[in-house]
């Protein structure tokens, strides 16, 4: 199943591909040796004569069959005439003139027939691509379980099966989540060039070879040939290649007599192996194809932080992330384990059969008993994968294990809801008896890597005591750069002159993801402040910095940037706007880049990003609400309500346009008419405190304290850290002069706000005042 922004990667379970062959999608051609920036890719045939063993190895791995043309040999579906239904859409899988053809519904909901062009992966599943005239390719919504029949496989079935997906749905496989250009070429193919014309709305991309070959990892290798055919000097740099992956310090991983432990430590260098990898093994945006060995991974590609949509809240993947984002949080990482540590580079096997890798830097005397697991060993008994990288299912029959090597944590699935190994496998029992369990073995105590569980936790239920718990996470050195991120992000909404000073610190910090999440926070700073705390970062040797530097400042006034950056921040500007650009087929990019112009005053330019995205997803509900407010500022108010009343027919389930609608009314003198629709917005989400707030002003002006007072102690309890929220009450109850509420939502928003002087001053004074 193709994932949404930010999971482009999908690497599946391959072997064996074809080499030594260029295509366009479109069914052009071009040369073998495709050029790029002075660079040649020569193909994977060539590099076979000197790397035998490599190539034997390849062959047999999960990249060599990334993506195929459909043929006898790649096609494993069953298209004998077979059937398959999901929600009362059909398919039917048969064979036409040699060729392997679907038909089901199409975008317009009517039965239409699609020749599979391509196959997509092999293990467990096997999806089908479909080629469109516009240059498009989309993956079918039903696969084939390439798994044994007593496993359950040898069947079609449905990417989502508990999912009703009529032709109206954004995620319908003739849609914008299930396309190959944007979502998954760069991993299934190499030297993929999206080709996307906006003028026309086509693809017309490119690969120089089909699959993942060996150039995919180790760039365009015109340069080696040449130096290992003699024409280049011997001691040319890096045999000839442009750019190497940075490697690893010199390491050897021997347990530790004591602990059964390596105790030696390496640092992870930016551009090394793991990064190289998570270039398709990670959930992560696309703003360049110019990757090459060696780059750090955020000068062409944006990872995800832990968000609540992706992760637990102890770091577990929630929905599929992949690998990179588990791994960075591991310890493993920290003492500078890379992928190949485990895995054979070329093959992508593991190095020995299943937990028996482990073995190769932990003794197996020491963690292989009933001491260290608490199982009696024995063909039941768990190993250190099912422990330590529990398994998640996606895509219906892919399980994916954790790669954050975590120390099962019960405790927390008892305080935080977070799951754990353990209950994974004793789903009778429940999480108490897990955690008692544990204590018994190995003490009160509880070890682990990862201990930022509660930080998370606290930020997602909205507690006044996330700030202090995100705060520590952000200055913890020994905490994964990842989390720290995550915590810097998590920290935006909740000020303090602690915060503000950890983010100005974080934005040297020697992690470029952490700096990225630093520039976040920056946003609500004065314009001057800003300015001078940004502009170092818009030289910053890691383009997503750059871009991200540019972003901040993108509404600063040019006198607020020192002069000697000003030069900075327009080249910055300009790689904001490439990256969206390259994005350009996406109506997120359209909408982001709009926002950009907007901030800079350019509003022709923002109108027409705007229109665009439209145009790319007209159900599209962001692109209208923002250019509406784009028409706010013009005083184009009647042509705001006009088109957040279309936003309202597209997704009337939407809150954004609804409260937005409310307020161009509330401009327009239409009171009640506003005040209906601010209502439906506050209820349609009602955890959004803004809106509660809105709508319980606008019922204060209308004459109806008592009902805003309902809807802000409701929207109290949803967001008990709303500092918004906590003063609009503390005002109600001095209207009321109750002070002793008044006094109590004082001190609840002083823990929210307490750099403010006024509200110290107020507190003073309710505790002084005459008790009634």
């Amino acid at each position: 199943m193709l994932q949404p922004l930010n999971s482009i990667a999908w690497v599946f379970a391959l072997s064996l591909g074809l080499v030594g062959a260029a295509f366009m999608i479109d069914g052009g051609s071009q040369p073998l040796h495709a050029e790029t920036g002075g660079e040649t890719y020569v193909g994977s045939a060539t590099c076979m004569g000197c790397h035998a063993t490599e190539a034997n190895a390849w062959r047999t791995s999960q990249h060599a069959r990334a993506m195929q043309e459909a043929n006898d040999t790649t096609v494993l579906g069953d298209f004998n005439d077979a059937f398959a239904e999901h929600y009362g859409s059909k398919a039917r899988f048969f064979r036409k003139d040699g060729r392997f053809v679907v038909e089901t519904d199409s975008k317009d909901g009517k039965t239409a027939a699609f020749t599979v062009k391509y196959t997509f992966g092999l293990e467990p599943l096997q999806q089908y691509l479909v080629e469109f005239p516009d240059g498009r390719l989309q993956a079918l919504p039903f696969a084939w379980d390439t798994r044994k029949a007593a496993e359950g496989g040898q069947r079609w079935f449905h990417l989502y099966p508990d999912t009703p997906m009529p032709h109206t749905d954004p995620l319908h496989w003739t849609g914008l989540f299930q396309n190959w250009n944007y979502m998954c070429a760069e991993c299934h193919s190499t030297n993929v060039k999206k080709g996307y014309d906006s003028e026309k709305n086509t693809f017309h991309t490119t690969f120089s070879e089909i699959s993942l070959g060996c150039e995919s990892c180790h760039g365009p290798a015109s340069g080696h040939l040449a130096w290992a055919n003699g024409g280049q000097p011997a001691g040319v740099a890096h045999s000839g290649f442009a750019s190497v992956v940075t490697p690893r310090a010199p390491i050897t991983w021997f347990p530790d007599p004591k602990t059964g432990s390596p105790a030696n430590t390496v640092p992870q260098a930016h551009g090394g192996e793991v990064e190289m990898c998570a270039r398709c093994h990670a959930r992560r945006g696309q703003f360049s194809d110019a990757w090459r060995p060696g780059r750090p991974l955020a000068d062409t590609h944006l990872p995800t932080f832990l968000t609540a949509d992706l992760f637990e809240a102890d770091g577990q993947m929630r929905d599929e992330v992949y690998n990179y984002a588990s791994f960075l949080q591991s310890k493993m990482y920290a003492k500078g384990v890379v992928c190949t540590d485990c895995h054979d580079p070329h093959s992508g096997k593991l190095k020995a059969a299943g937990a028996e890798v482990c073995s190769q830097c932990h003794r197996l005397e020491k963690f292989a008993t009933i001491v260290h697991t608490g199982h009696a060993a024995g063909p039941s008994a768990p190993d250190c994968i099912s422990c330590h990288m529990p398994d998640r299912t996606y895509m219906v029959v892919d399980k994916r294990h954790d790669h954050s090597f975590r120390i099962p944590r019960p405790d927390l699935s008892v305080t935080l809801n977070t799951p754990n190994a353990c209950n994974d496998c004793h789903t009778d029992k429940t999480a108490a008896w897990s955690s008692s369990a544990v204590e018994r073995w190995h003490g009160p105590t509880r070890k682990g890597f990862q201990t930022y569980a509660e930080a998370f936790h606290a930020a997602r239920q909205n507690r006044p005591e996330a700030r202090e718990l995100l705060l520590k996470v952000a200055q913890d050195g020994a905490a994964p750069a990842i989390a720290r991120g995550t915590a810097l992000i998590e920290l935006n909404g909740r000020p303090s002159a602690e915060v503000d000073s950890v983010i100005a610190t974080s934005l040297s910090d020697p992690d470029p993801m952490v700096r990225i999440a630093a520039l976040r926070g920056v946003v609500s700073l004065p314009p001057d402040q800003r300015g001078r705390r940004v502009s170092p970062l818009l030289s910053d040797p890691v383009q997503g910095v750059r871009i991200a530097a540019a972003l901040a400042l993108a509404g600063v006034p040019a006198t607020a940037i020192p002069p000697e950056s000003r030069a900075a921040f327009e080249r910055a500007a300009e790689e904001y706007v490439a990256s969206e650009r390259f994005n350009a087929d996406r109506p997120e990019s359209r909408n982001n880049l709009a926002g950009f112009f907007a901030r800079q005053g350019k509003t022709a330019e923002a109108e027409a990003e705007y229109l665009a995205a439209i145009k790319l997803a007209p159900a599209s509900v962001p692109a209208r609400v923002n250019l509406a407010d784009l028409y706010r500022t013009q005083g184009r108010d009647a042509q705001a309500e006009q088109l957040l009343r279309s936003a309202i027919s597209v997704a009337p389930e939407a809150a954004a346009p609804r409260h937005a609608l409310g307020l161009t009314l509330v401009r327009l003198k239409r009171y009640p008419e506003a005040l209906e629709q601010l209502r439906r917005a506050a209820e349609l989400e009602a955890n959004n405190a803004r809106y509660a707030y809105v709508y319980a002003v606008a019922l204060q002006s209308a004459g109806q304290p008592d009902e805003a007072r309902r809807i802000l102690e409701q929207a109290l309890g949803a967001r008990p850290d709303n500092a918004e929220i906590l003063a609009a009450l503390m005002q109600d109850s001095l209207r009321q002069r109750d002070i002793a509420m008044a006094l109590g939502y004082a001190e609840r928003l002083r823990i929210l706000t307490p750099d403010d002087l006024n509200l110290s001053r107020l507190i003073g004074q309710l505790k002084q005042a005459p008790k009634p």
